[in-house]
């Protein structure tokens, strides 16, 4: 019925009421039957609408020349002595993250010298402000390379975690007692 011989024109004729009615139904969605009410806002100067305060999605930002004090950057929220103790006890490790407002210090893998198919990675978590036992969290990982050349996860020992926990705490306490020491 339709040939390939039908000039483009005819199927233009009937396309033509489609695509217009298709427009119609598009272009009326786009409406509201609802009346808008635009108030007017009141008058404020360029001046005081530069200087208001609009805050920010993002926060405050980063200001690297202020002065003033509430610009500060914030205080850490660990302690202090608890993160130098940690930085000091894992300084012989790479470290692959430190982050001292979350009080996290994630080492990268490192081998002993003496033992170059076995390797170990500790994650240390500061918990608090406080220079307590429970403040502070050590994990120990250990793996060991098998004859393929392949490292696999293996169990420390389950002395290993607590016996790091105590360097780190026995450091916090030695830097803390300089501190008290240099004070007075």
């Amino acid at each position: 019925m339709f040939g390939f011989g039908r000039p483009s024109c005819f199927t233009a004729r009937f396309a033509a009421p489609w695509v217009a009615i298709g427009l119609s139904l598009t272009l009326g969605a786009c409406g509201s039957s609802s009346k808008q009410v635009f108030q007017r806002s009141p008058d404020v100067s360029r001046e005081e609408a530069a200087n208001r305060d609009q805050g920010s999605m993002f926060g405050k930002g980063l200001n690297l020349f202020s002065s003033s004090k509430s610009d500060a950057s914030p205080e850490v929220a660990v302690n202090a002595f608890l993160w130098r103790a940690a930085l000091d006890t894992v300084a012989f490790m790479p470290l692959a993250s430190a982050d001292p407002f979350g009080g996290i210090i994630i080492t990268d893998w490192y081998s002993l010298p003496e033992s170059p198919d076995e390797r170990f990675k500790v994650n240390v978590y500061i918990l608090g402000r406080a220079l307590r036992a429970d403040g502070l969290k050590v994990s120990v990982f250990r793996q060991t390379r098998g004859p393929s050349g392949a490292w696999s996860d293996t169990a420390v020992g389950p002395e290993v975690n607590p016996d790091f926990e105590d360097a780190v705490l026995s450091r916090a306490r030695e830097l803390r007692l300089q501190a008290v020491n240099e004070k007075g």
